[in-house]
């Protein structure tokens, strides 16, 4: 398997999306769509809100009008690493995790729009709100649920996803932003060489971790309320990885506050299942890796209309700047995380 994560093939499919294409695709897998269909927001695969025509005894609320259905970036992922994707939700789903899964017509959850190449699946429509702030009770009923996603995404390898780790997240995304001419002359140097330090260190720091299926991108934004309920969504970032990926992002900052509240996570966490705390020291690099990953991740979108509109910044002597001394922050972290549990 290529460690090259988030290839940046060719996404001219994407930009010919049309609606009638949409509703096609739609109607193609059973579906009677009434021509309404609402893009959301997403820039990295095509989502939309899509009205169907369902008898009235089959709506109990207004969500049952409309499905949602996402169309997976050309060369993102291939199929078998989308239907490992599936498969852990469809894991969770049977243990009583409430993610929303796509909706499987006759055994199968993915479908493909024949002659362009295009994947996509489709989803119930799940009202809600993302938390903005969690307060203890909420943090603990994460942790706890966290838990419970690592113990099911334990149980199972994924033979073809990729693992996130110093190569694939550092050193293929660096390779990759070192052959454009994105980085700015000015900095060019200084950001590959506190880049490459990064990298290195994170070889070592990674060095026996024990990685499993994980979330991938588990923060507030991939949580749904709903009530008394909450949801687990978007498992597009799935990967093999250490679980404390997983966890950071839910408390993200290293202020007091967010270490109260990390510990409050993770001691729900661990009366589910033991958390190996010795992960926290990855905090620090993972954060890191992440930069560069983001960073490469746009320039490989570049030709996307949609990202030059997002990230107008990309370009900016500024971000690169921004970025090269958030890189030597976090690096000065990593030097300290190789003492014991800085972060608990």
């Amino acid at each position: 398997m290529s460690n090259y994560v988030w290839g940046n093939q060719e996404t001219q499919l994407f930009f010919n999306l049309t609606p009638e294409t949409i509703l096609d695709a739609i109607d193609a897998i059973g579906f009677k769509t009434t021509g309404r269909c609402l893009p959301l927001n997403s820039i990295e695969n095509r989502v939309y809100e899509v009205e169907i025509d369902r008898a009235e005894s089959d709506i109990k609320s207004a969500s049952d009008r409309f499905i949602v259905t996402k169309f997976y970036r050309p060369g993102r992922w291939t199929k078998k690493q989308i239907l490992e994707e599936h498969e852990f939700m469809d894991d969770l789903l049977e243990a009583d995790i409430s993610v929303i899964t796509p909706i499987k017509i006759n055994g199968e959850s993915l479908f493909e729009l024949k002659g362009v190449n295009l994947f996509y699946c489709v989803y119930e429509k799940r009202g809600g709100r993302n938390p903005e702030e969690m307060n203890e009770e909420q943090l603990e009923i994460m942790g706890r649920s966290l838990a419970r996603i690592h113990s099911i995404g334990a149980q199972r390898k994924a033979k073809y996803r990729i693992a996130l780790n110093p190569e694939t997240y550092g050193t293929a995304n660096l390779k990759f932003l070192e052959s454009t001419n994105h980085l700015f002359s000015e900095i060019r140097e200084n950001y590959l060489q506190i880049a490459n330090l990064i990298i290195s260190e994170s070889e070592e720091l990674f060095s026996g971790v024990v990685t499993q299926r994980i979330h991938g991108d588990f923060h507030k934004g991939n949580i749904i309320l709903r009530g008394d309920e909450s949801y687990f969504v978007d498992f597009d970032d799935m990967v093999t990885g250490p679980v404390v990926q997983d966890v950071w992002p839910v408390c993200p900052g290293d202020d007091e506050q967010s270490l109260k509240d990390r510990a409050i996570f993770l001691e729900a966490y661990d009366s589910i299942k033991p958390f190996p705390y010795e992960q926290l020291k990855l905090i620090p690099s993972l954060r890191a890796l992440r930069l560069i990953h983001f960073s490469a991740w746009i320039a490989k979108r570049w030709d996307d209309p949609s990202f030059k509109h997002t990230f107008s910044y990309f370009e900016s002597p500024n971000y690169w700047y921004g970025q090269m001394n958030d890189l030597r922050a976090l690096y000065s972290k990593m030097m300290e995380a190789k003492n014991p549990y800085p972060y608990y």
